[in-house]
């Protein structure tokens, strides 16, 4: 067994040895997915008033972040009544001045005049101006997100800096995070497990299922840097590069409301993207060496509650997927007690949960990820009522491309990521497929925003990201040419520095605005 390194000893409390009685065999054997109660009370456990939350719930956290959630939704909310408004008032004498108006207290931006100047000769242009609010909130979004700072979590942050250290202590260099491209999923980093965004890897595909080269490719990257610069850490360290796939499941309505990639079959879906981990980690130990310093961990999201499930992995890599931790039951076991027995307790519900021994440091990560996720649990039982009114699909735009930063809002964004069109048209294909449901069915377009970061440092990468954002916005405008030519799909093309502290760059749209004169 790996020793914990003395960092990991000094943040975590000693683990809780499992005894050999037939309660702590029964429960290890159900692997803690039964309804295992203790019979006794447990050292540690207080009165608990009706209705309080969690001792481990961090409720000022979750104060701020439903106060985000619900400005940037609002804010891209409100066009659609803005708009239904403005179509009463196109005939109006005074109209352009009173859409102004409304557009400017409501929306925070004027609408194009040449959409408004030609209401009074045809009907006002809803699509293209619904398409075009959209995108403008998206910018509007982008720039307060990087001059603020809403979540707390850039660079060089407090929370960046501790979590970094921590993820070193438990005996990782990098986590990488691919859940499945599902808006559902959008908040996973930095609402359901509370994690910094800037310390974290994210590549979202549908179903989970991550490109197995550009994982290869990332992880070289990664111990590039290890050995030339030592970031995060130096190569000779004993730390390893770790690889998430978050699958998704409906606690509410199971076989209609899964995962569309997988059919709503949750075991396939952990199934299928417990499978490319293990493709990916063969990948690279079959390229460099079977010490290479890869390790998995697959974990299961409720989109009904955020609570999540965890696959705790053996020291010996083995994962079993009928065998996992409730985050749910988690919180019913630990509920009752002081805040410091709580994460004692959390620590043994992990172990148990293993399908052998494991490795303390992945221990500790995930006694972590399960208490901040206890904080999730009271957000949504909090402000939701424990369950979200939108179990399906209710996202405002698809993000096509390479980026997206500053989207972690639950049902915001659809991801396709991808470099080409042709290697990502399964993601972009179901993301289509869910805006026809919620747009096309009711005569508004599929607002789609293309992106390719790039590094400023590297000569000629923004025009080379440009190129490569027109390339992808005309592949999507031949796959999807019909609803192109109804006005069904609009397109915003946007690039962004990685290297600066700065918003997305508008480049390009398919809403343009030809002026009078010439021949």
């Amino acid at each position: 067994m790996r020793a914990a390194p003395q960092e990991l000893r000094s943040l975590a409390p000693e683990p809780i040895l499992r005894a050999a009685d037939p309660l702590s065999l029964a429960r290890a054997k159900a692997g803690a997915r039964g309804p295992f109660r203790p019979a006794r009370p447990m050292r540690g456990r207080r009165p608990l008033p009706a209705g309080a939350l969690h001792p481990l719930t961090d409720s000022a956290a979750n104060e701020r972040l439903h106060a985000y959630d619900a400005q940037v939704k609002g804010a891209f909310d409100r066009i659609v009544p803005v708009l239904k408004r403005l179509s009463a008032l196109q005939h109006e004498p005074d109209f352009i001045a009173q859409a102004q108006q409304h557009a400017a207290a409501e929306l925070g931006f004027e609408l194009p005049l040449p959409i408004l100047e030609s209401a009074w000769v045809q009907q006002l242009d809803m699509r293209t101006l619904f398409a075009w609010c959209v995108f403008e909130t998206y910018e509007q979004v982008s720039g307060a997100f990087f001059r603020e700072d809403p979540l707390e979590a850039q660079d060089g942050t407090a929370a960046a800096e501790a979590f970094n250290a921590f993820l070193l202590a438990c005996g990782f260099h990098l986590l990488d995070v691919t859940p499945c491209a599902d808006g559902r999923l959008a908040h996973a980093i930095t609402y359901a497990l509370r994690l910094p965004f800037s310390s974290v890897r994210r590549r979202p595909h549908a179903g989970a299922l991550l490109d197995v080269e550009n994982t290869v490719d990332r992880w070289v990257k990664t111990e590039h840097l290890r050995y030339r610069e030592g970031r995060p850490n130096p190569a000779h360290e004993p730390t390893r590069y770790l690889k998430v796939a978050m699958y998704h499941f409906s606690s509410r309505d199971p076989l209609h409301e899964g995962c569309a990639a997988h059919g709503s079959n949750d075991v396939l879906a952990a199934a299928s993207a417990l499978a490319r981990l293990r493709d990916f980690q063969q990948a690279v130990e079959n390229s460099f060496c079977c010490g290479a310093s890869v390790d998995l961990l697959l974990i299961g999201m409720d989109t009904d509650t955020d609570a999540i499930r965890v696959h705790v992995p053996a020291q010996d890599g083995t994962t079993d997927l009928e065998r996992w931790l409730d985050a749910r039951q988690a919180y019913d076991d630990t509920q009752a007690l002081t805040p410091e027995a709580a994460r004692h307790k959390l620590l043994s519900l992990v172990r148990q949960a293993a399908p052998g021994e494991p490795d303390d440091g992945m221990v500790a990560l995930v006694a972590r990820l399960l208490e901040h996720n206890l904080s999730q649990i009271d957000y949504v039982r909090t402000y939701h009522e424990g369950a979200y009114v939108d179990a399906g699909h209710a996202e405002r735009f698809i993000g096509v491309g390479i980026g997206f930063k500053e989207i972690h809002l639950r049902n915001l964004t659809y991801f396709a990521h991808m470099d080409t069109l042709e290697e990502g048209s399964a993601d972009m294909d179901v993301g289509v497929k869910i805006f026809k449901g919620l747009n096309v069915s009711r005569g508004l377009p599929v607002p789609v925003v293309v992106r390719f970061d790039y590094h400023g440092s590297v000569p000629g990468a923004r025009d080379r990201a440009i190129q490569h954002c027109r390339r992808t916005d005309a592949a999507i405008r031949s796959r999807y040419s019909q609803l192109c030519a109804e006005g069904l799909l609009q397109t915003l093309l946007t690039v962004r520095d990685r290297d600066q502290h700065a918003p997305a760059e508008a480049v390009g749209s398919s809403i343009s605005f030809g002026t009078g004169g010439g021949h």
